[in-house]
């Protein structure tokens, strides 16, 4: 099916890029489609292709998208930015998904949004933690350590709904050492498992972008976020 006012040329486009890089994901690996950037349609063009999950990084930006594509009432909405507390009451109510829960702050406050009636009723999202497996000054993010001292604290929070943890390897790693970045969040996600704390499922992991995906899915992850190798350059 064509969308509405969606040029033929750009459905061709994100066609073949799409047809490109199906092969190397698996069935049981969610393809988030990076959308940060791109115009509404971008994202109707995909839809036209079969994608449903989308990611945005910014939250006004995706609720301008969000009001443009209300016909499309099957979309999954990924949160994958750095989430401002300000901004959390919105990102509850906007998201299926919130990939960058980094700090015991932000759960804390997002626990406690789902807990008040001004939410009542509203879908409680999945939740990853985002981690840091190796020291990265430009991200946020628990460092292994940090979050197995979080834990305890983290399992008492019953109205956020912890589901697995999202990892991004810092800049200029080697292949072995993404791989390896990759391998230990897995490792750290089955840590939390054997623990079998309550409200701590550890299901997904949300890893892999464009450039490292391949790695990440042989490393374990459920999820892929994919933007540059499915539209390009940003917008």
């Amino acid at each position: 099916m064509v969308e509405p006012d969606v040029k033929p040329s750009l459905i061709d486009a994100i066609e073949q890029r799409l047809i490109a890089v199906r092969p190397s994901i698996p069935e049981h690996v969610t393809l988030i489609a990076i959308t940060k950037t791109q115009p509404v349609e971008v994202i109707r063009a995909a839809y036209a292709l079969g994608l449903r999950h989308f990611g945005e990084s910014r939250i006004q930006e995706a609720i301008a998208k969000q009001e443009q594509l209300t016909d499309l009432r099957d979309i999954t909405w990924h949160f994958i930015g750095h989430l401002q507390s300000n901004k959390a009451a919105k990102a509850l109510k906007r998201f299926q998904w919130i990939h960058s829960v980094d700090s015991l702050k932000l759960a804390r406050r997002l626990n406690q949004l789902l807990s008040q009636e001004a939410v009542e009723g509203e879908h409680s999202p999945q939740v990853c933690l985002q981690v840091k497996m190796v020291p990265d000054p430009s991200k946020t993010g628990w460092a292994a350590e940090a979050l197995r001292q979080d834990l305890d604290e983290l399992a008492t929070l019953e109205h956020l709904n912890i589901v697995g943890l999202m990892t991004i390897p810092p800049l200029g790693q080697s292949d072995a050492d993404i791989y390896s970045i990759f391998t230990k969040a897995r490792e750290l996600a089955s840590f939390i498992r054997q623990r079998n704390m309550p409200n701590l499922k550890m299901e997904h992991l949300s890893m892999g972008m464009s450039g490292d995906y391949p790695f990440a899915i042989k490393a374990g992850s459920t999820m892929v976020r994919l933007g540059r190798t499915l539209f390009g350059a940003r917008a």
